[in-house]
């Protein structure tokens, strides 16, 4: 399924897990470093709520390769063999070394123009509910990637670029520091979970 929505089935959309730029806790612009649970696990809710393709950005080289690495043992290596449902997940995973270069692969693999949708813990003015954004994704024509920050959220510069931000994902308590994983698992299965 490349493109088309089918009936019961989200309209294409795309996932971008950034390394950079995000802040630290300071506020300063920052490259995070690649978790091996994030890869894993965010492919495996992208592959079980119809994410198109789930984007893992960093500039750094040595990251780059660590990501490849992962993914050739679970699409080609021995993972593959060992665990195919997880091998099927991997399919849908790639790294790149830019947001842009992420954007531009989505534009390609979807023939649409692709929104910007943000969204991070801090998150809450002028921000769209999951409700609000699934119904704007079933009636535009558009394609659309959330984009996830590591580290301590998304730099100034990607959320000024954003078309849309999503309301960060509130607990009953006032701790609010959730995994990225864990995040991005929420806001998808408010999506589209049945």
């Amino acid at each position: 399924m490349t493109g088309e929505a089918r009936a019961g089935y989200p309209p294409p959309y795309y996932l971008v897990l950034l390394h950079f730029p995000v802040c630290n806790k300071n506020g300063d612009v920052v490259t995070t470093a690649v978790a091996n649970m994030d890869v894993h696990d965010i492919a495996r809710a992208a592959r079980t709520y119809g994410v198109q393709r789930y984007y893992i950005v960093t500039p750094l080289a040595a990251q780059v390769r660590l990501v490849e690495k992962i993914l050739a043992h679970w699409q080609e290596g021995y993972g593959a063999e060992f665990n195919p449902s997880r091998r099927e997940a991997f399919q849908r995973v790639d790294v790149k070394t830019a947001l842009d270069d992420a954007m531009e692969d989505m534009a390609r693999r979807s023939g649409k123009r692709v929104r910007l949708v943000v969204t991070g813990a801090g998150l809450s003015n002028n921000a769209l509910s999951c409700e609000t954004l699934r119904d704007m994704m079933l009636r535009e024509e558009d394609a659309y990637a959330l984009v996830f920050g590591t580290g301590w959220g998304l730099a100034a510069e990607v959320l000024d670029r954003a078309d849309y931000r999503l309301a960060a994902v509130k607990g009953v308590s006032d701790y609010n520091h959730l995994s990225v994983r864990s995040a991005v698992s929420i806001v998808l299965d408010r999506l589209w979970g049945r």
